[in-house]
């Protein structure tokens, strides 16, 4: 039986809500799913420049964290119910709506605590305003369970971008990055996944200041490619402790923010900013990659790119120059279209949470068992 349903997210990049339409069918975690529309919903300047600062350790009073949170939830809801409505369809063809929120904190286990996470965008307002069934709040449990709360989506990727005879790395570039190692032919338990460090937000957080927020990100790392890395710059960017640290690990805005990079700008204050972008572009793709040689069994016989991060093509180019042998492409050559790849996992765990099956991979998130993600909003 083939059933709808819609995925929502909103990453650290805090740009808007990207919404996701798919048909799921199959039994179990042997499913097929179509994506049938998506669309985009940039957040209002004043909201965005909110979340940004809530997210970079602005203080919020209890009522105004709360007011966010409903008018996150209010927005979030009319997203899911504009892409429902533009198909000809209502609230009784879709079966679930997933939700990821918007984070505005991730804290993982440390020193024998369990972490916290803070997603915001209420998933009973969302279920109200749509008239949809909701499951939130994803991370929670896993965290609960001793894990990272972090990736999630690598149960997604195993179920829609696994290979018999190929071995994949499936890499997110949002605000962060992450990749998912798909040995060829392996099962569940044979996933790697972890956070390889910062994607785009401190790439489009540089253009933001530079630019007085009259541009939002370097359309296709143009003016990165017209840059001089810094190879002092870049070399202590590369001792973060982080990148150093074993999976199963994950991290955020807090250790790649924009007190990290305010630091670096006064410490250099006399770079060009063509010349920050393209030591900050090195930066990221050296992440990625030192991590694939440090981290997973050998290198992958593909990857797969994802996230807005597919755009910049000086970065795939730098990718593809620092891999010579691994074919890189974006995930559209596999039937998922990169801008809303998570979305569409967010849909799938949402599936998944209803038919009561487990959406965390232990091994990725060092939970101690598989758990039931999400918070179910019925109606």
């Amino acid at each position: 039986m083939i059933q709808r349903a819609v995925g929502l997210m909103s990453g650290t990049s805090v740009d808007g809500i990207d919404a996701a339409l798919v048909e799921i069918q199959g039994t179990g975690y042997d499913l097929s799913v179509k994506t049938l529309a998506t669309q985009h919903v940039p957040y209002p300047q004043g909201l965005q420049q909110q979340v940004l600062a809530l997210g970079e350790g602005a203080v919020l009073s209890a009522l105004a964290l709360g007011a966010l949170h409903r008018d996150l939830g209010e927005l979030f809801g009319r997203a899911a119910q504009d892409l429902i409505a533009a198909q000809g369809l209502c609230a009784q063809d879709i079966t679930v709506i997933g939700s990821h929120g918007q984070t505005v904190a991730h804290r993982p286990p440390q020193g024998g605590q369990r972490g916290y996470s803070v997603q915001l965008g209420d998933g009973a307002v969302i279920a109200e305003v749509t008239g949809v069934p909701t499951v939130s709040n994803f991370r929670a449990r896993d965290l609960a369970a001793g894990g990272q709360g972090a990736p999630l989506v690598p149960w997604v990727d195993w179920i829609l971008c696994r290979h018999p005879q190929e071995n994949r790395a499936i890499q997110n570039i949002g605000g962060i990055g992450n990749v998912t190692y798909l040995p060829a032919g392996g099962a569940p338990q044979t996933v790697l996944a972890f956070d390889t460090g910062p994607g785009n937000m401190l790439l489009d957080r540089i253009v933001r200041l530079f630019s007085s927020a009259e541009r939002s990100y370097d359309a296709g790392g143009a003016l990165a490619r017209t840059g001089a890395v810094h190879r002092e710059l870049l070399e202590k960017l590369l001792c973060h402790p982080y990148l150093r640290e074993p999976p199963p690990k994950s991290t955020g805005r807090e250790a790649f923010g924009l007190v990290y990079l305010t630091h670096w700008l006064e410490a250099y204050p006399h770079l060009k900013e063509a010349d920050l972008l393209a030591t900050f572009v090195e930066f990221t793709s050296r992440t990625i990659v030192d991590s694939y040689h440090a981290f997973l069994p050998h290198l992958p016989d593909s990857l797969w790119l994802g996230g807005g991060g597919v755009h910049n093509t000086y970065l795939v180019a730098r990718l593809k120059a620092l891999l010579p042998g691994v074919r890189v492409a974006s995930t559209a050559d596999l039937g998922l279209d990169p801008d809303y790849k998570e979305a569409i996992a967010f849909a799938v765990l949402a599936y998944l949470r209803l038919r009561g099956l487990p959406g965390n991979l232990p091994q990725v998130t060092h939970a101690h068992a598989p758990v039931l993600l999400g918070e179910i909003h019925p109606l």
